[in-house]
């Protein structure tokens, strides 16, 4: 009887170490939850993504608002490529050479939660964002988009699919006008090669109109992002969100009300189609 017993133990053991890797769990303190449906978002771009809210000459002042606290709901892709518990800053280890301080992520995935917590379940944030860089350092074959394209398909490999990319970059394209002047274009041709690499040609992307750049021709840069006209493509105008004292970055709350902008143009469009996006959204997706 023993043997008969032993036996039936090592064949439920073999059975659940057997397991697709979509049923493993994350540590949540004294609970687990599974890993698999997860509602996966990629945070992409520069500074303001990656998050500087709270950062004051290079020293993050470590205040957390209740928007963006952690969730059960909510976890993180880390520089590892784990699933951990979501907890600001998201980028810590991945914007790496720079202070990261509230950025616009925690603020949109509580904001989602709020708005459909019976439906929207696990929601996975993959940070990816890189402060100070260029769109043409996103070009198709530069680190960046390499990096970019691996973390988002390894994000994939435990269960879930990327509902949308969040994209807020540009501020170092105003510095030059050819760049800003090219900045539509290389725009467009990013969008482009994600959606093919990722296998998504319809993937979400909300992307941010600037607020603030490190050159003289924002004016150029923000037209380009205001004017794009691509299917599933919607943009969150961050103009006239208050910016830090170093006039280039937002502050925490301006990451809070930004992450919340965000949540409402996903949430508006792709979750309720017969809801009107919100008013700082563009209407362009046809």
């Amino acid at each position: 009887m023993f043997s008969l017993w032993y036996s039936l133990l090592l064949l439920l053991v073999a059975g659940s170490l057997s397991k697709s890797s979509a049923e493993l769990l994350v540590s949540d303190g004294d609970r687990s939850r599974p890993l698999q449906d997860k509602n996966i978002f990629i945070l992409a771009g520069q500074s303001n993504m990656a998050g500087r809210g709270g950062v004051v000459n290079e020293v993050w002042d470590g205040i957390i608002p209740a928007e963006c606290e952690p969730n059960p709901s909510i976890i993180r892709f880390n520089s590892h490529r784990k699933w951990v518990e979501a907890q600001e800053p998201l980028h810590v280890d991945i914007d790496f050479n720079k202070t990261c301080g509230v950025g616009p992520g925690m603020a949109f995935a509580n904001t989602l939660v709020q708005m459909d917590s019976s439906n929207i379940g696990v929601i996975g944030l993959v940070p990816c964002a890189v402060g100070g860089t260029s769109i043409s350092e996103w070009s198709r074959g530069a680190p960046l988009y390499n990096l970019f394209i691996r973390r988002s398909k390894k994000s994939m490999l435990e269960g879930g699919r990327i509902r949308a990319v969040l994209w807020y970059q540009g501020e170092s394209d105003t510095v030059y006008q050819k760049d800003a002047e090219s900045y539509g274009h290389n725009l467009k041709t990013f969008i482009s090669n994600v959606r093919e690499d990722l296998h998504l040609p319809r993937l979400h992307f909300i992307q941010v109109a600037l607020a603030s750049g490190e050159g003289p021709f924002v004016g150029i840069v923000r037209k380009a992002q205001l004017d794009i006209d691509l299917l599933n493509v919607l943009t969150v105008d961050a103009d006239g969100l208050p910016i830090g004292p170093d006039g280039l970055h937002l502050t925490t709350e301006a990451q809070v009300r930004l992450g919340q902008m965000l949540a409402e143009a996903f949430f508006g469009r792709t979750v309720q189609q017969s809801h009107p996006i919100s008013n700082h959204a563009s209407k362009r997706n046809r």
